[in-house]
């Protein structure tokens, strides 16, 4: 697989995983607690991601932030993947 291939597909999973986070904790009666590892593991996959050079940082917080305008019930994800901490 060669970078761009990589870079694409790394978009759309991530992606695809903050949006499905996202309905599942604006459905559930516990919300975000309820999905607490799971969003901690799409962090730790984002700041992988940065550090491995696949996507941007910039990338990255335009990502989260396509997925909390798509779903403002979902709090958590307004956070950003926290790159900076």
């Amino acid at each position: 697989m060669d970078e761009c291939a990589r870079h694409d597909r790394t978009v759309r999973l991530l992606e695809a995983r903050l949006d499905a986070l996202a309905v599942a904790s604006e459905r559930a009666p516990r919300g975000e607690s309820r999905f607490e590892r799971e969003i901690a593991a799409a962090v730790a996959a984002t700041r992988h991601a940065v550090l491995l050079e696949i996507i941007s940082a910039r990338e990255a917080d335009s990502i989260w932030a396509a997925v909390a305008r798509r779903h403002p019930s979902a709090s958590w994800c307004r956070a950003g993947p926290r790159l900076a901490a």
